[in-house]
């Protein structure tokens, strides 16, 4: 069975969701999904090395015979496949990486990103960013000062919580979920007032490529 993907379906079922919160709630809302927060250029690199540190050993101490010529070569060739293998595949970045490096890429992409998508710059300052990065399984949210005054610290927090613990194991469905339950806790504190305007796009902001 294949686990869902963050594909245009789901892209549409979570604006249908943004919009759904928005009517109970001033605060205007973005969800952006990115395939990962880095280049990880790094990660590519430490595989490719790894890789071909396997070869250089298998050659030194293979009871088989290679001609000095080919050592060279192989150790490119698995250097250059190694790294061509973890540009394709999350997990071996991850591997590859450490996972305070993981966190801080993906805060400084929520961060840019507010700004970026004029979430800042609300009439009211009730912009709120929930920023999923997939390879990082990270989730991130952040708010303006008027949601914050308005939403009581412990509340916050529980909400944030749940929100960070979907982001580990990211997936459709359950992200939707526990985004109304964040909705919920808008509209319980920021009701909608009908006077404020909707500013921002609702829908989510998908970067998979």
């Amino acid at each position: 069975m294949s686990r869902p993907r963050f594909d245009q379906q789901a892209c549409d079922s979570l604006a249908d969701c943004v919009k759904e919160i928005e009517k109970n709630t001033d605060v205007e809302l973005v969800i952006v999904v990115r395939a990962r927060s880095a280049s990880y250029a790094h990660s590519d690199y430490l595989f490719g090395f790894f890789s071909s540190f396997v070869i250089l050993l298998l050659v030194l101490f293979s009871p088989y015979e290679f001609h000095q010529f080919w050592v060279p070569i192989d150790v490119a060739g698995a250097f250059a496949i190694g790294a061509l293998i973890s540009s394709r595949s999350s997990s071996v970045r991850r591997l590859f990486s450490r996972k305070k490096y993981r966190a801080q890429v993906a805060r400084a992409g929520a961060a840019a990103m507010f700004y970026e998508a004029g979430i800042a710059n609300t009439n009211a300052e009730v912009g709120v960013i929930v920023y999923l990065s997939l390879l990082e399984r990270r989730l991130e949210v952040i708010a303006d000062r008027g949601v914050l005054k308005k939403v009581p610290s412990n509340e916050w927090n529980e909400a944030l919580f749940e929100l960070h613990k979907a982001g580990r194991n990211p997936e459709p469905t359950q992200f939707q979920d526990v985004l109304m339950k964040f909705g919920q806790l808008l509209g319980k504190h920021l009701p909608s007032t009908g006077e404020n305007p909707n500013e921002l796009p609702d829908m989510p902001r998908f970067e998979l490529k």
